[in-house]
């Protein structure tokens, strides 16, 4: 299991990041063109929850077969790992019913793919280095966290926890340049000391997918969804 994936510097293009997508990839695709992005040198890296909620989640698969797509796990890809063990009902309340679905080679395929998420992942950039989780990370020295990942309540917290967000915390995370997350729903993107929550809801109707660029950290795209 890899729990910290490293990107090196992007000498020839762009790197960008963006929030939840929740099975929303044709609108994240839009957003996406919106910006002239070039898969051809420029990389998307992804907060995770990349599933549930949208129609389209069975296309997780094929966007992370993409060499200029990255993702970390998110707590709906958490749910699929665990698809055997978790409360199918709450799930389901949360988006999770298509996954019930599929077949069992299916359900076993999904869940082998999001198994090689890492749960943090950090890129290079001329600025230093921009760290991505799902939510944040349990330590406040970017140092310690290859250790304290050993333990799953480090990892569950890189999955679920809201409460740097919830408490309007203002310190940041040190040794990073900064860290994007998402997890929280927000109306728009909040900074918090140097940690960037960046999920506005493009999976709503009544939200927008916000793309990051890695490189200055300024918001690039908030693209309103039809």
């Amino acid at each position: 299991m890899t729990f910290i994936a490293h990107f090196t510097r992007n000498a020839s293009g762009r790197d960008y990041a963006v929030g939840d997508i929740h099975g929303h990839f044709s609108k994240l695709e839009t957003a996406l063109m919106a910006i002239g992005f070039d898969t051809a040198k420029d990389r998307l890296f992804a907060v995770g929850d990349l599933i549930d909620r949208g129609p389209q989640s069975t296309q997780a698969l094929h966007w992370l077969q993409q060499p200029w797509f990255h993702a970390v796990r998110g707590n709906h890809e958490d749910y699929a790992c665990r698809w055997q063990t978790v409360d199918i009902e709450n799930w389901r309340i949360n988006g999770g019913g298509w996954f019930q679905e599929l077949s069992l080679a299916e359900k076993e395929t999904f869940a082998a793919t999001f198994k090689t998420l890492p749960f943090v992942m950090e890129i290079e950039t001329a600025a230093g280095v921009v760290g991505i989780a799902h939510a944040d990370v349990p330590c406040q020295c970017w140092s310690d966290l290859a250790t304290r990942l050993d333990t799953r309540s480090a990892r569950d917290y890189c999955l679920w926890s809201r409460h740097r967000i919830r408490n309007k915390l203002t310190f940041g995370v040190d040794g990073v340049r900064a860290l994007v997350v998402g997890h929280e729903p927000l109306p728009q993107p909040v900074v918090l000391g140097n940690v960037y929550h960046i999920d506005t809801r493009g999976w709503s109707t009544k939200g927008n997918f916000t793309l990051l660029d890695l490189h200055s950290l300024a918001v690039v795209a908030s693209c309103a969804l039809p």
